[in-house]
């Protein structure tokens, strides 16, 4: 059995997810996608990634408008 990560890289998260790694990066970069900055790591935790997922399903990643937040806080509760 896979060992699941508590947090996967920008590249990591790009093959989790099948999104790639620039729309990635601009999810970050817009503030809909929360990251953790360690050094000059960004990783972003499973749980948020699910949840953002999830809110997102359907839309068009690739614009900034349409694409719904997730904060840290809603991942917690």
């Amino acid at each position: 059995m896979k060992e699941m990560k508590i947090a996967l890289s920008i590249e990591e998260a790009a093959d989790y997810t099948g999104i790639g790694r620039n729309t990635l990066r601009d999810l970050v970069k817009w503030k809909k996608l929360p990251v953790l900055q360690v050094g000059r790591k960004v990783l972003i935790k499973t749980d948020i990634l699910e949840q953002f997922m999830e809110a997102n399903e359907g839309r068009d990643l690739r614009d900034k408008n349409t694409v719904r937040a997730v904060s840290r806080k809603t991942a917690v509760t």
